[in-house]
């Protein structure tokens, strides 16, 4: 054998040898990549239009004499810290490694809107994300800019962050039905969509750690098709709802009587009637509080 036969048979040895060390991509996967090389070609197109879409949707809302909402000026000015109502709500994203990718993104969602209602209260409530895991942080990281939000983030655990004896875990699982609010407690929230596929995962976590947990009574103010359980986005509109009719009624008897002072007590059942939000709202409301959400940070 020549050499220059010698040297060919070598390189055929070491392409195929390459060729056996490289992943094989499946069709599915090549047209998923496909598919996400075009989204990123058209991104800057997608942004400008929605951008059109929000300007335009400003225009019609000022032209039709429509409340408009706090300008995001005044939002940046606000910062949830100075809020007058210090009650504690803190989403736990330690579950966020047990949901499929579908499950996460819905979960994330769920905050965003919680976030966005927040923002806009008079009186924002204290918000809290913890328990994420850094495989977490970098999903979150690619979603709509979140650590710019004004929330309180630490990736550590709730009952590392609070005081044990404060912490309340709300889960409809629990058997405690609370309809009154402490503001030396933090109530933690399930960061969890699992539709129903992990069942009393929350109340299960409450009791390993040892911390209190109650639910709200959430079937008097929503209809559920099937068991009552808690979404963020139910609970957290809630809350806020509560707060700031409070808070709303409080202003109100101050101008009419400047000697009364601001009373802060909260109650959830008594204020939650007219504010509170249903899972049987129309789609036509998600997306205006999705339009909403993109001056929010």
């Amino acid at each position: 054998m020549t050499d220059n036969e010698i040297h060919k048979q070598e390189s055929v040895e070491v392409n195929t040898e390459l060729s056996s060390t490289q992943p094989v991509i499946s069709k599915n996967q090549l047209k998923k990549l496909k598919k996400h090389q075009r989204w990123l070609e058209t991104k800057a197109q997608r942004k400008a239009k929605e951008k059109l879409k929000r300007k335009l949707k400003i225009q019609e809302a000022k032209e039709m004499g429509r409340d408009l909402g706090p300008s995001r000026k005044y939002l940046k000015s606000q910062k949830m810290c100075d809020s007058t109502c210090k009650l504690k709500i803190c989403f736990d994203l330690s579950f966020a490694d047990v949901m499929t990718e579908p499950e996460f993104s819905k979960a994330f969602k769920q905050l965003h809107r919680c976030y966005s209602i927040n923002r806009r209260a008079p009186a924002p409530l204290q918000l809290y994300i913890t328990g994420y895991s850094d495989a977490t942080k970098q999903k979150m990281s690619k979603m709509s800019g979140c650590f710019n939000w004004d929330i309180n983030f630490n990736s550590s655990r709730h009952t590392d962050i609070f005081e044990k004896k404060n912490i309340i875990y709300l889960t409809s699982d629990s058997p405690n039905v609370i309809d009154e609010l402490d503001n030396d407690k933090v109530y933690i929230i399930g960061a969890l969509v699992d539709h129903n596929r992990l069942k009393n995962i929350c109340y299960d976590k409450a009791v390993e750690d040892n911390v209190g947990h109650a639910r709200l009574p959430l079937d008097m103010y929503f209809k559920f098709k099937t068991r009552t359980v808690f979404w963020e986005f139910h609970l957290d509109q809630s809350l806020i709802s509560a707060i700031n009719t409070s808070a709303k009624a409080t202003v109100e008897e101050s101008q009419a009587d400047s000697a009364v002072e601001n009373n802060s007590s909260l109650n959830v059942v008594e204020n939650n009637n007219e504010n509170s939000c249903e899972h049987s709202d129309s789609e036509n409301n998600e997306t205006q509080e999705e339009e909403k959400m993109k001056t929010d940070i």
